[in-house]
């Protein structure tokens, strides 16, 4: 958490679990996984542990969308099958455009250099 502040905390909330899709589609770019594994990096690179629900519906909404599509394999490590996630090209477009927002929003709330004279 970011502290104790209500604000600060309905922040961190907006920012990760309302905004999933761009930490899943952020994962997916680098390889295929199935959901638990999704949320597993989740939780160890990004420091948050959606519910699982969650982390399903929103891969479910993503494949809807056509941002990511899904394939029943067999695990090479255990054999097990498992629904794997890959991402599209539009799957690519649209997180390198939400990271380039949010790099635009980051810029916008940095504060102008105050002069030493400005007081």
């Amino acid at each position: 958490m970011l502290g104790n502040d209500l604000a600060l905390r309905r922040l961190e909330e907006k920012i990760t679990k309302e905004n999933l899709w761009i930490y899943i589609l952020s994962l997916l770019k680098e390889r295929p996984l199935y959901a638990y594994e999704i949320k597993e990096m989740i939780r160890e690179r990004f420091g948050f542990e959606p519910a699982t629900i969650t982390a399903y519906v929103v891969l479910y909404r993503l494949e809807r969308e056509g941002l990511v599509e899904s394939k029943q394999e067999r695990g090479s490590s255990d054999n097990v099958i498992r629904r794997y996630y890959r991402i599209t090209e539009k799957g690519i477009q649209t997180v390198e455009a939400g990271r380039e927002f949010l790099k635009r929003i980051l810029k916008l709330l940095e504060a102008p250099e105050r002069s030493p004279d400005a007081d």
